[in-house]
């Protein structure tokens, strides 16, 4: 990713932290495609990037960057999945521990 896109894509995350739940477009969007998945726009949705992301608990956790649908309709595809399948992971992985906890 260039420079002035990374830049792009931490300013998009620092206006997430600050937001939350409540970053709503043209900064943030449902991922098409995907059930339970925010698209995060950076630029206001004018970058070629998008990072994908939910809440989790108390945190917004970013589980991955690829393209916006219109540059790289089969890299947005496969990036959603990878988001959906480790953010699906994460939260399995701490139900386990709350469990473990409690037991």
């Amino acid at each position: 990713m260039p420079e002035a896109d990374q830049d792009a894509v931490r300013n998009a995350i620092t206006k997430l932290e600050a937001a939350g739940d409540v970053l709503g477009y043209p900064h943030s969007s449902r991922a098409r495609g995907a059930r339970d998945l925010r698209e995060l726009r950076p630029r206001a949705g004018r970058s070629r990037w998008r990072g994908f992301y939910r809440r989790v608990g108390d945190e917004m956790i970013v589980a991955a960057f690829g393209p916006e649908a219109s540059v790289d309709p089969g890299g947005f595809d496969r990036t959603v999945r990878v988001a959906s399948e480790r953010l699906d992971a994460y939260e399995r992985e701490i139900r386990r521990e709350r469990n473990d906890g409690e037991a």
